[in-house]
């Protein structure tokens, strides 16, 4: 749609101009009538040489960056065209200054008009590639990232289940429906750039019970949710790099704090855990939280606020602006 709308707008460029330029090129030579009117004589031949400049001369000089040879090529053109003009159309008998100075206009306006808007769409056309491959860059990048995620966390899911089903096989058909449900919610829903936020919270939900699950008796979970409205729209998979990262390196018997809150459109995440300074180094954090603030950056820009200190806890902010 974009390529027909830009086609036609060249179009009515092109007509408007030429009408335009043959009504004031009349106006000026009005002593003559319409078929002695030397300028309708030289029109066509004016035409072509604006368009051999256009779709061959212009392509060829640019494409070769050959600039300094195009206006010189250009000039020759011109003076030639003007020559042609008043000795063979106008026959006004007069001296090449004179030629040049009373009729150049007639030769130079057009070519110079045609050469700037042929220059103007090659720019924008130039932009929109320079977007679109941007765009692409994002979404593969996006994708990778994503790609580290998924495999994560439906190896934990599963690690959980298979301990269940040697220890407490009757909780494993329940466990069983939640990871589908997790499953269908990374392989299918994540794919698009937001998602309802209910879902998302949904997921969150489920990967909450498989932890309290797996962790009952050593690690005390606090994990509480307000939305004030289920209309709003999230990018998939972000909270649950925070959480994860909360529960691999949190120590036994230690407390983790989940919060989600979302009022008027601002979504506030905030997680704290335990964790051995000595056991873990700082490092063993960056792999997870990188990937989130470089996400981050692709999907929100300058729309999201994410702060990570460490004391005795290890605590991360996150505030989304959803709207």
């Amino acid at each position: 749609m974009n390529f027909i709308n830009k086609n036609i707008s060249q179009i009515l460029v092109h007509i408007l101009f030429w009408v335009l330029f043959i009504f004031v090129s009349l106006f000026i030579f009005s002593e003559y009538y319409w078929i002695q009117n030397p300028f309708l004589q030289y029109l066509s031949i004016l035409i072509v040489i604006v368009y051999l400049n256009n779709f061959i001369l212009l392509p060829f000089f640019v494409k070769k960056k050959m600039y300094m040879p195009y206006v010189f090529v250009f000039a020759i053109i011109s003076f030639l065209a003007t020559q042609l003009y008043c000795n063979a159309f106008r026959r006004c008998s007069c001296s090449i200054m004179n030629c040049l100075s009373e009729y150049l206009w007639q030769s130079l306006v057009p070519l110079i008009f045609f050469s700037f808007i042929w220059m103007l769409y090659r720019y924008i056309d130039k932009q929109e590639e320079v977007e679109r491959v941007k765009k692409e860059h994002t979404e593969m990048e996006l994708k990778f990232l994503k790609s580290q995620i998924n495999p994560h966390v439906l190896f934990n899911n599963l690690n959980t289940i298979y301990s269940y089903a040697i220890e407490k096989p009757s909780e494993v058909p329940e466990m069983i429906l939640m990871l589908s449900d997790n499953l269908k919610h990374v392989l299918y829903e994540s794919n698009s750039k937001t998602i309802a936020l209910t879902k998302e919270i949904q997921f969150l939900d489920n990967y909450m019970k498989f932890q309290k699950i797996r962790t009952e008796g050593v690690k005390h979970i606090n994990y509480t949710v307000e939305i004030d409205s289920e209309s709003h729209q999230v990018a998939p998979l972000l909270i649950i790099t925070i959480i994860e990262n909360a529960f691999k390196h949190s120590t036994l018997n230690s407390d983790i704090e989940v919060s989600i809150k979302v009022n008027n459109g601002i979504l506030e995440c905030t997680c704290q855990n335990d964790f051995n300074k000595e056991a873990v180094s700082t490092d063993d954090f960056k792999i997870g939280l990188q990937n989130l603030e470089k996400r981050l950056q692709l999907i929100y820009n300058d729309n999201y606020e994410l702060n990570i200190t460490k004391t005795n806890t290890f605590n991360v902010y996150l505030k989304l602006n959803l709207e």
